[in-house]
């Protein structure tokens, strides 16, 4: 996710809001990257070791996921 800095003051100084909408964003980001790992280990875990073999993957690479 892109975010574009359109509030800087003239002398060249981040305005308080700005940082606080940048903070915001990361941990926005950080939160959907934690979402999608959790649910990619859950439907992993849920494979067979057989299945998980089919795709290259064991048992102990969802583990440590």
């Amino acid at each position: 996710m892109a975010v574009i800095d359109t509030s800087r003051a003239l002398n060249g100084r981040v305005s308080l809001s700005s940082a606080v909408a940048a903070r915001f964003a990361a941990l926005r980001e950080t939160v959907a990257v934690w979402n999608a790992r959790r649910a990619t280990r859950k439907a992993l875990s849920g494979l067979t070791a057989a299945e998980l073999d089919d795709i290259g993957l064991t048992v102990a690479d969802v583990e440590n996921m």
